[in-house]
């Protein structure tokens, strides 16, 4: 599959360029933003952690080797890119004992930046945010195009896609899902098991936000839609009134689409019936996902860009920062102003 495939059309017109993005470890930088008061004490160590070409589960278990516990005492709050430079919580749960020489864990790679004790595990997605730092090197665009549609991500927001990196390489995940799907079957590996299904409802998602995208109303309340803060993991139905609410044109209010799973959507309207029509397209999908006991839940179609702000250190870098709510993907930002092109290569751009 195609990254069109895969996600769906733009919000604000074709790509104004190319450029890279991570030829380096430090232009993809991320730094979870937790806003929970850490107590000092308890049973659970609290790791502030920066990692550099390593992925979250890959320093969970070097964290717990070090620690000499087992991996499932090791918890964070959402997973990070590998090819980044990243900074996260970790916590160890590390009932009775005393602070263990975590050495063996630090390398170039890993480092640990702080460690304060807590009494409660770190619990998924229990970050507020995720701050940005991108450097797009290479960069081949007219800067007064960039400036202009830069001030627009910021006053409208871009498509909430999920990014490609959630199919694997060439929306292999995806695929795989379709096989199982196929065969009424589920994979053995929980592991396998949880990264095929949360494919199949993002790709679902994904079909459901690209329809919204090209008729023009992924930014719109229409009646029918089920709307959300973009803080908020509860929604509720758009009628009239809702529609005109004023929160929705400052972007602290959003339509949602579908994360399927048991159950009809609760969206009414024209938005039922696209919903209903794209699942009935990936009906094994949608019933495996169902047999498989998912919860049907929302996302915001619409990602407001929290504090972007932009300068070019050299001629032909821009350098973005920017926040995003936990789950969102900055690729998605990145797509809505340049094509990327690979690192090493000049041409036949494509987006990671």
């Amino acid at each position: 599959m195609n990254e069109l495939q895969l996600l769906g059309p733009r919000a604000h017109g074709a790509a104004l360029g190319t450029a890279q993005l991570k030829a380096v470890a430090e232009d993809f930088q991320v730094d979870e933003v937790l806003d929970i008061p850490l107590s000092g004490d308890g049973e659970h160590l609290w790791l502030w952690v920066e990692k550099r070409g390593l992925n979250t589960e890959e320093a969970a278990r070097r964290l717990a080797r070090a620690a000499g516990v087992p991996l499932r005492t090791v918890s964070y709050a959402g997973l990070k890119d590998r090819q980044a430079l990243t900074r996260q919580w970790f916590s160890i749960q590390l009932p009775g004992k005393a602070y263990p020489d975590l050495s063996a864990a630090e390398d170039a790679t890993l480092s640990i930046l702080r460690s304060v004790r807590h009494r409660r595990k770190l619990q998924r997605g229990a970050h507020a945010a995720n701050g940005f730092t991108l450097r797009l090197t290479r960069l081949q665009a007219d800067k007064a195009a960039l400036q202009l549609r830069l001030e627009t991500l910021a006053a409208q927001g871009v498509p909430n896609y999920f990014g490609t990196q959630r199919f694997g390489h060439q929306g292999g995940n995806v695929a795989q899902a379709q096989e199982f799907a196929a065969r009424q079957a589920l994979p053995e590996q929980r592991a396998v098991r949880s990264r095929l299904l949360s494919s199949a409802r993002s790709y679902l998602f994904n079909r459901v936000l690209a329809r919204r995208v090209a008729d023009g109303t992924w930014n719109q309340a229409q009646v029918g839609d089920l709307l959300a803060f973009t803080d908020s993991r509860s929604f509720f139905p758009a009628g009239v009134e809702e529609c005109h609410d004023p929160r929705l044109a400052i972007l602290d209010l959003h339509p949602t689409g579908p994360q399927w799973g048991e159950g009809p959507s609760p969206a009414a309207g024209t938005s039922a019936e696209l919903e209903n029509a794209v699942a009935d397209g990936e009906a094994s999908l949608r019933d495996w996902l169902v047999r498989a006991g998912m919860e049907h839940e929302r996302r915001i179609l619409r990602l407001p860009i929290g504090r972007l702000t932009w300068h070019y250190p050299e001629p032909d870098i821009l350098q973005l920062e920017f926040v995003l709510p936990p789950g969102c993907f900055a690729t998605v930002v990145v797509r809505e102003l340049v094509d990327l092109v690979p690192v090493g290569l000049t041409d036949n751009p494509c987006v990671f």
